[in-house]
């Protein structure tokens, strides 16, 4: 009996200091699902804009920025006219937008 509570223990320990590492990582999910598009480290490309420096970034809330991410900009929506394409909606839980926003807000200041 005292071998499962201290093997519950010790799995309830790992699981509390394990807890940080599995949030969600903004910079490999960018890497990811993002990078193809608009370049490595956010730096832009030729399909999609930097996210360095980008004024839309920085003036804008963490809602508005996820609600881009989740439902995309296409037609009349885009907001960076120059690209030929607009941005797709993209299949990413809470926790991944909120940790891709909270990167794309560090690279745009």
């Amino acid at each position: 009996m005292k071998r499962f509570i201290v093997m519950g223990l010790a799995f309830a320990a790992a699981l509390a200091f394990s807890a940080p590492a599995l949030a969600a990582d903004g910079a490999a999910i960018f890497k990811t699902k993002c990078s193809s598009c608009h370049g490595q480290d956010g730096a832009g490309s030729a399909m999609a804009p930097a996210f360095k420096g980008n004024s839309f970034i920085q003036s804008s809330s963490e809602t508005d920025i996820a609600q881009v991410i989740k439902n995309g900009r296409n037609g009349a929506e885009k907001k960076y006219k120059q690209f030929a394409i607009g941005m797709p909606k993209q299949t990413l839980n809470d926790d991944e937008i909120k940790a891709v926003v909270t990167q794309l807000k560090t690279w745009a200041k």
